[in-house]
């Protein structure tokens, strides 16, 4: 409709909704919001976390260490504090930190700022990741806290090796240090690159899977 002047009115700003998805590279779209265990490929989540960096990247050697090495880590030290552990299980502790594929890997002050928020998106995510591999939905306690120590075994060894922590400092963090055997310093905490990183953490998965 024209105005007294004879200008035509404008139309309005088309509004876009805000975008809650990512586009994987094996052309998945994982709703962050509503994620869909359809939507979730082990390929994507091998690729993703050889490049996601622990420590904010603040790690020494030539390479970041990445959240699919720190996994293969935390699965070890669990399997060396419950050797029993079933296939099921050793895969869940293999999977622990599987939404930071998406959602990245933030130090845990920052986790601590932003508080609720990004816990119930990780949530979510691992919710669906689990459906998606045949396990349940939540694990039980024991499995939570056996992947909570093992977690915290991985974090002093990776905070001393390193990311520049001192023993003390660590011994305040993350508890009393874990005894671990020569094959696990030397496979395990020395950084590797991505593309070491995605197929160990892709054959460690088929080989839980296929057991």
């Amino acid at each position: 409709m024209a105005d007294s002047l004879g200008a035509r009115a404008k139309p309005a700003a088309r509004t876009v909704p805000d975008r809650a998805w990512q586009r994987m590279l094996s052309g998945r779209r994982l709703d962050l919001l509503d994620p869909s265990a359809l939507d979730i490929e082990i390929e994507d989540i091998a690729h993703g976390l050889a490049r996601v960096a622990r420590w904010n990247g603040q790690t020494v050697g030539a390479h970041i260490y990445s959240v699919a090495q720190h996994c293969l880590l935390v699965e070890t030290l669990a399997r060396v504090k419950a050797p029993r552990l079933d296939r099921g299980r050793r895969l869940a502790v293999l999977l622990h930190d599987a939404p930071e594929y998406v959602i990245g890997d933030m130090i845990s002050p920052f986790k601590a700022v932003i508080g609720d928020a990004y816990k119930a998106v990780e949530h979510r995510l691992l919710t669906a990741i689990h459906r998606r591999f045949g396990l349940p939905p939540k694990s039980p306690p024991e499995l939570v806290d056996l992947i909570k120590t093992a977690d915290r075994q991985a974090a002093f060894l990776e905070a001393t090796r390193l990311a520049g922590f001192s023993i003390a400092e660590a011994r305040r963090f993350f508890g009393q240090p874990p005894k671990i055997s020569t094959s696990i310093e030397r496979d395990y905490l020395k950084p590797w690159p991505a593309e070491t990183a995605q197929a160990r953490y892709l054959d460690r998965f088929k080989k839980l899977a296929e057991e």
